[in-house]
């Protein structure tokens, strides 16, 4: 594959995953799910979000599984 083929796909992917992220931003809380990690005390807070994270991870294993099944 040609890289500047695969640079300017990739350039449209992150736009429409951009998109979809503001459009359905509203819907999804995506960041705040039940299973996040907040520590929050006087002068400090602690946030890692490993649910969204591995429901994140999730999803992109998915798509990238079908797109090598799709590209085969």
């Amino acid at each position: 594959m040609n890289m500047a083929k695969l640079l300017i796909g990739s350039g449209i992917a992150l736009i429409v995953a951009g998109l979809l992220w503001m459009l359905l931003g509203r819907f999804i809380h995506l960041g705040r799910l039940p299973g996040d990690i907040v520590v929050e005390k006087e002068n400090f807070k602690f946030y890692f979000p490993i649910v969204t994270c591995i429901l994140l991870s999730a999803a992109l294993s998915l798509i990238a599984y079908l797109i090598r099944w799709l590209t085969k």
